[in-house]
This record gives C-alpha cells, sequence and structure tokens, in this order.
C-alpha cells in the first residue's frame, strides 16, 4: 500500500514538472514581476512596533473585536490595529483569491506517512466561500491519537482560511505578513518547557524555469489575458545588455540565453511543536509564474515518506522537527540545479568573450555578478535558517513522554542530518564562489582585449601622425626655399618712397607701425590669457593689465645683479 502511494506521488510529481509553466498563469508580460525588496524590520515578533509608520499619530482601535475566527488578528494579538493590518498587506493581498485548495498529509507515530480523509474529501480539500463552516470544523476537529504530525499545504491563501489557520493554531501574523511581503524571517514563539512551541521560517531561494518564452509562445493563441499582438515574436529571451532600462534590480528574474531563466522562490513555513501531536503549516501565496505550489511541495513530501533514509529517521526519532528538516532540502535542490544552469551560461559568456571583443558583453557580466552578489545574501539566508534549527530545540522532548534515550538519539540523528544540509549549503556557497572569481577573470579578459585593441588603434594613430609629421617637414623645407624669394619681392612691391619714387609713405613710417601693432597684438594676448605660463596659477584681469609693468620689475633685479656680478668679474680679471 505504501509503495503504491509513493509510486502515485512520483507520477504527480513528474507530471507537475513536465508542465514546467502554468500556461493558465502567464500574465500579458513576458518575464515574471520583480519580488518587492523586503523591509526587514517588520520581519520578527521581537520588534516593539509591528508596521507602523512614525509619521503618523499612532491610535488606538476602538473597533469593536471579534471573538470568533472572523476577528483574526485582534481576537489573538490585540496591539495589531486594523491600520497595521491594512499596512502590512496581510488581508488585501488575500482579495484576490476566491477558494483556496488544501492539501493534507500525516506522519503516524511508527513513522509511515498517510494521506488522511478529511470530511469525505480525501486529502485534499477546495474551501470557498460555501465551504466556510465546514474547513473551521475539520480545524476543531479531533485527530487520531496515532498521528505525529499533521501537515496543511496552503495554495491561493484567502482571507477567510488565513483567519481560521492564524485563529485556530494561534499563529503570529508575521508568518502571513513575512511571506506576503518576501521577507526572510526565522523566530520562535511561545515556548513551554515540556510542551512546545511555535516555530516560523520564511525563506527566499533561487529556481529554474526552462524554456520559459517556447512555453509562452505557445500559449499566446490560447491564453485570453495574453493577447497575440504581444506575443514575442523569437524564442531567446531578450539581453540584459538590451534592456531600456539601466538599473540592476537583483530582485527580478535573470534570463539565460537558451530561453531559461532563474527566479526567486519563497518557503514559508510554520510549525506547531507539541508532545502527543503536531501541526506543519506550509503557505503559498501564489502558484503563478510556476512559484512552488502547495500541490508540489505536498507530493514531494509523500516521497520522502518512500524514502528508506528518511523512514528510519522518523522511525527512530519522535522529534516533529525532521519533516521542517525534510522541506528544506528542497530548496537546496533548487539552488543545485540552478547553479547548474549558471555554470553552462558562464562558460557561455567566456567563449563569447573569448571570441569578440564586444563591450556590451561587460554590462551583462556586470549584470550577472550582482545577481550572484545577491545569491550569497539568500545562501546566508539559508543557512543561518538551518542551523536556527539546529539551535531550536523541540521543549516538547523534554516532555515525561520521552525517555532520555530517545531525546539524546534525536539530537544525535538532528546534528546529524542538519549538518549533512548545511556541508551541502557550504558546497553551493563555494560554487557560488567559483562562478563569480570566474566571472571576475572573464570581465579583467574583456577589459584588457578592449585596452589591447585601443592600444592598437593608438599606434596605429601615432604611426599615422608621424608619417603626416614627415610631409610637413618636407613642405617646410620647400617653403624654406621660397622664403627669401618672397621676402625680397614683398619689399621690392611696397610703397614707399626708397623704392617707388612719387610714393607718399617712407620706410621709416613702416617699420615703426609695423612695431607698433606687434607690441599691442602681444599685449593683448598676454592680457586675455588667464593662466600665468610660469606659476599655472589664476591671475585676476587687473594684475593682467599691467603685465609689462610686473615683468620689468621682476626682471630688473635680476638684471641688476648679473650686472654687478660681471663688473666684479671684471674688476677681478684685471687686478
Amino acid at each position: 500500500m505504501a509503495i503504491s502511494k509513493t509510486l502515485a506521488a512520483f507520477q504527480r510529481v513528474l507530471h507537475d514538472d513536465s508542465k514546467d509553466v502554468a500556461l493558465q498563469d502567464f500574465k500579458d508580460t513576458a518575464m515574471p514581476p520583480a519580488v518587492p525588496a523586503p523591509p526587514y524590520r517588520h520581519a520578527a515578533p521581537s520588534g516593539p512596533w509591528p508596521w507602523m509608520d512614525f509619521d503618523v499619530d499612532s491610535t488606538t482601535s476602538t473597533t469593536v473585536i471579534d471573538s470568533t475566527w472572523r476577528g483574526y488578528p485582534q481576537n489573538q494579538f490585540g496591539n495589531w490595529t486594523p491600520d497595521q493590518v491594512g499596512r502590512s498587506k496581510m488581508l488585501e493581498k488575500c482579495l484576490v483569491n476566491k477558494s483556496s485548495t488544501i492539501y493534507w498529509m500525516d506522519v503516524r507515530d511508527d513513522g509511515s506517512f498517510a494521506t488522511p480523509d478529511m470530511g469525505g474529501n480525501g486529502d485534499i480539500m477546495v474551501v470557498g466561500t460555501e465551504h466556510e463552516d465546514g474547513f473551521w470544523d475539520i480545524l476543531q476537529g479531533k485527530r487520531p491519537e496515532n498521528i505525529r504530525v499533521r501537515s496543511v499545504f496552503v495554495d491561493d491563501l484567502t482571507s477567510p482560511v488565513l483567519r481560521m489557520l492564524g485563529t485556530r493554531y494561534n499563529i503570529e501574523p508575521f508568518f502571513f505578513t513575512s511571506s506576503i511581503n518576501w521577507i526572510p524571517s526565522r523566530y520562535q514563539e511561545a515556548p513551554i518547557h515540556g510542551e512546545g512551541d511555535h516555530i516560523t521560517i520564511t525563506l527566499p531561494f533561487v529556481r529554474t524555469l526552462h524554456k520559459f518564452r517556447s512555453s509562452l509562445n505557445r500559449s499566446a493563441p490560447t491564453s485570453r489575458s495574453a493577447p497575440t499582438s504581444r506575443t514575442p515574436s523569437t524564442t531567446s529571451p531578450i539581453p540584459p545588455s538590451q534592456s531600456l532600462d539601466t538599473r540592476i534590480n537583483t530582485q527580478a528574474p535573470f534570463p539565460m540565453g537558451d530561453d531559461s531563466m532563474l527566479f526567486i522562490d519563497l518557503l514559508a513555513i510554520h510549525m506547531v511543536r507539541g508532545v502527543k501531536t503536531s501541526t506543519v503549516i506550509s503557505y503559498h501565496p501564489e502558484s503563478t509564474w510556476c512559484r512552488t505550489s502547495a500541490k508540489r511541495l505536498h507530493s514531494l513530501m509523500q516521497l520522502v515518506g518512500g524514502s528508506v533514509y528518511w523512514q528510519k529517521i522518523f522511525a527512530k526519532s519522535k522529534d516533529p522537527t525532521f519533516l521542517f528538516l525534510a522541506i528544506l532540502w528542497y530548496a537546496l535542490y533548487a539552488w543545485d540545479e540552478s547553479f547548474e544552469l549558471l555554470y553552462s551560461h558562464v562558460s557561455e559568456l567566456e567563449s563569447k568573450v573569448l571570441q569578440t571583443n564586444d563591450i556590451e558583453l561587460t554590462r551583462e557580466l556586470h549584470i550577472l555578478q550582482a545577481h550572484l552578489l545577491h545569491y550569497q545574501a539568500l545562501l546566508h539566508n539559508f543557512e543561518v535558517s538551518v542551523q536556527f534549527i539546529v539551535k531550536t530545540r523541540n521543549p516538547a522532548m523534554d516532555s515525561s513522554d520521552f525517555s532520555d534515550d530517545q531525546r539524546t538519539e534525536s539530537e544525535k540523528l538532528m546534528e546529524t542530518e542538519s549538518g549533512n544540509l548545511l556541508s551541502e549549503i557550504d558546497r553551493l556557497e563555494k560554487r557560488r564562489m567559483m562562478l563569480s572569481n570566474r566571472l571576475k577573470n572573464v570581465m579583467d579578459l574583456a577589459f584588457a582585449t578592449v585596452n589591447i585593441d585601443d592600444s592598437r588603434q593608438t599606434r596605429e594613430l601615432t604611426e599615422a601622425t608621424v608619417r603626416d609629421s614627415a610631409a610637413m617637414k618636407q613642405i617646410s623645407y620647400l617653403t624654406m626655399i621660397f622664403l627669401p624669394a618672397s621676402f625680397i619681392a614683398s619689399v621690392f612691391g611696397m610703397n614707399v618712397a626708397e623704392f617707388n619714387n612719387g610714393a607718399l609713405e617712407t620706410l621709416s613710417h613702416y617699420v615703426e607701425v609695423t612695431i607698433s601693432l606687434t607690441l599691442l597684438t602681444v599685449y593683448i594676448v598676454v592680457t586675455l590669457r588667464r593662466i600665468a605660463h610660469s606659476t599655472s596659477t589664476m591671475l585676476p584681469f587687473l594684475q593682467r593689465t599691467v603685465w609689462p609693468i610686473l615683468s620689468l620689475w621682476k626682471v630688473m633685479p635680476k638684471a641688476l645683479a648679473g650686472a654687478r656680478k660681471t663688473s666684479e668679474k671684471t674688476a677681478d680679471d684685471m687686478v
């Protein structure tokens, strides 16, 4: 029976993978929207002012609080005023969904995985407006005693489902606000020794989408939301270097040259840990643009139940946190696949740089380097999240229901399995560093190639200048040959009495006028020059107008000193 369920789950995963792009979910744009920049200050309950605007005077809400699930979050957390709830968009972003799809999965006390029959609907339940009361009754119902963990995977969360889950399991609103606003977070709340606690992890990670352009083109004729006129004419993505927007947005998807792209996905997991039974809630704000859906994660977790390795872990340890750890392996698989694609893309860019010297390639290299730096921060969040699980022991394991041997074995298993996951994350970080270093190397190569070409062009220009200088020198030599003859012809052609009888002017007048105009020209040129030639400093206009007097003032002491030295030397020689 267990084998047949595992095979069925495996078939569902393959079916999901075969439809790599949800065609009905494509919008009018050719790329998924960018993830918003996270406001980290609103990511944990330790912040005393959740979603408050300091520019606006805070007022106490006078609204009557509904004590039923419809009053969440005020019915559980009175400090969350309607203004703060509205600013966080916790309920607003759920209004676009008309119904939620709930996927259930149980982990029994013996470590086996099962699909429960919830309200006669099997392990899948669609909760619309007409099913709200039925879903609330199911949440309130008593579980069978042999259920160690009940997993609830929620697709397309609606406002009523959010309120019911938050009220039933007393979930801090930060879980919903962090996931809706893409804020990485991790925290523990309400720990009670020997009874249990709540832990939350919101983890952005990078995923790969293959052949998204081709799929988009195939979907265009049948998609109501994507008009044919807006369908891309080619199957290759627009290179980042051709984008009209010069800003580099690391939150946006990164397209590859083979019609694939990398984009940021999200895991939002909340776990209520108890002694007898625990609950895992995996919330998926939206399953559009091929982001991880509850259906896919539900199928993957069923495959975990079919893994012999993990069956032994769940059989040895009663700690429900191992299911939490197993879910995080999905993010690691996605990271590893993304770096495989990046490796091929970087190799392709290297070959382009080696074959061409296109300076436009450097922009694409810089964009990829910026994304890799952002991925470094995301990987660090991944590592810290795993360390958080290790350090945050389950208080329920201190209950008298568990023996010391069980606690010791569980702690050793947790240390081992978390160490395995951390070592894989460290491998991913080293691979990211390798890709970043290769990018830096290829960028240096691109700049070196451009500099070599510039040097070659400069050398060619210098050689051309030398050839022009040689030609000008030849022209100068030729001019020197004709200069005496030209000068004599000009002199004898002058209209002066010495050379032309009956002329009114004389040669002395010519000399006087020529010298006067020459001196005036020199005075005007030097006066209009703003920077002193000797000191390279800016001079005021009035000081420039008296430059002849200043020049004489500087020259005269030197001339007198020279004359004095000459006379003294002459006197010495005479002696």
